[in-house]
């Protein structure tokens, strides 16, 4: 194991960082499966806006590829747009 005082403190925070990242993308999964299992259209329009968001700061923190968030919020407007 790494010994320098900078190498120690890289360790602390990437596990930070893991924590954190690892919380919003199982986060951001649950948002998702809960969007595609509503059938009101109201009420799922309203969690898509909470959804993208999430999934776009996902994105942006390089936890998932922004082509993958795209085809998520794609694939999820599609479902909304289907709803009655």
């Amino acid at each position: 194991m790494a010994n320098h005082k900078s190498a120690l403190k890289r360790i602390r925070a990437n596990e930070t960082k893991r924590l954190r990242n690892r919380y919003q993308h199982k986060t951001t999964r649950t948002l998702v499966r809960k969007l595609r299992g509503l059938s009101d259209k109201l009420a799922a329009t309203e969690l898509f806006k909470s959804a993208a968001s999430a999934l776009d700061k996902l994105a942006r923190k390089n936890v998932i590829h922004k082509n993958k968030a795209a085809n998520l919020k794609s694939g999820l407007a599609k479902h909304i747009a289907t709803l009655a």
